[in-house]
């Protein structure tokens, strides 16, 4: 199944203290894979997209996630963005996202596993006190769609 997670708003890209400390700190996000966080983005880039693939299985009548892209246990999986601190090659992680499939509606996941499209995943990646957006993402703050 493949999913496309698009972000905006990024923290870095606004005025003030927070968005400054963001940038002279080199923050990105990523999305994390297994315990790498890859496919980096500035925090004051204008948008973040990723794409990735997991495999995904039907258990009598429920959908199924998996692959190096997922973390949790079977019923309760979810993607992890990842923010941290870029000093040369290393990234050391401060704060994470947690996108959690269950807060996906059914009849989207269940069409993504169908083939009628990529999964995908809107939302703004700036908290409400300006830094960079952590914890569970609950739908009022992503969106989801199969296109």
């Amino acid at each position: 199944m493949r999913i496309r997670i698009e972000g905006s708003d990024l923290p870095g890209r606004r005025a003030g203290a927070t968005a400054d400390a963001l940038r002279l700190g080199n923050v990105h996000v990523g999305m994390q894979r297994r315990a790498e966080v890859v496919d980096r983005v500035r925090a004051d880039a204008s948008e973040a997209t990723w794409e990735i693939e997991v495999t995904s299985r039907d258990v009598d009548g429920l959908l199924d996630v998996g692959g190096p892209w997922v973390h949790g246990r079977p019923g309760a999986r979810f993607l992890y963005l990842s923010w941290g601190a870029v000093t040369g090659d290393e990234f050391e992680m401060f704060r994470r996202a947690k996108l959690v499939f269950g807060d996906v509606p059914g009849d989207l996941l269940r069409a993504a596993y169908d083939g009628a499209g990529a999964l995908v995943g809107r939302l703004g990646l700036t908290d409400a006190e300006g830094g960079p957006l952590c914890a569970r993402v609950r739908p009022a703050h992503i969106t989801w769609t199969v296109e």
